[in-house]
Formats: C-alpha cells, sequence, structure tokens
C-alpha cells in the first residue's frame, strides 16, 4: 500500500507544481457500503499547492483526476480532494 502511495505522488509530482501532499486512507470508514472492494481506495488527498490554489477548484480537480484517470478506473474507488495555500 505504502509503494502505491508512493506511486499516485510520484504521478503528481511529474504533471502538478505542490509543496506538500498527504494521502489519507479512509477506505476502513467504507466497509459495509454496497460496492465496496478490499481491491480499491477510499482517499483523501490533501494538497498544499500554491499553484492548484491560484486556478479555479473545478479546474485544480479536473487536473488531478486527468493524472489519476487511470488509476481512478482500477484502483481508487472514491477521490476526495482538498487544496491548501
Amino acid at each position: 500500500m505504502k509503494n502505491y502511495f508512493e506511486e499516485i505522488e510520484k504521478k503528481l509530482r511529474m504533471q502538478v507544481k505542490f509543496e506538500s501532499l498527504e494521502i489519507v486512507d479512509n477506505s476502513h470508514k467504507h466497509k459495509g457500503h454496497k460496492f465496496f472492494s478490499e481491491e480499491k481506495f477510499h482517499l483523501h488527498l490533501k494538497i498544499k499547492s500554491l499553484y492548484l490554489s491560484s486556478i479555479s477548484r473545478l479546474s485544480a480537480q479536473k487536473l488531478i483526476m486527468k493524472v489519476l484517470k487511470d488509476d481512478l478506473k482500477s484502483r481508487i474507488h472514491a477521490l476526495e480532494i482538498s487544496i491548501e495555500q
């Protein structure tokens, strides 16, 4: 799991300028939900980025979703994004 989170950070660093990133795994909160799968993650990305803060929230989230597009199809079930300056 830790390697996978490092992989996510690496993908984001290649295309998005940010100062820090915290990846919180909230998968345990969703056990018992109808479409819960142990193979897919429920993640919260806490990103500190002057760049992302300077563009619209929608544009910032679209950029992150674009970078993680393949992961969202295969390994991430839910993604929450928080952006700070």
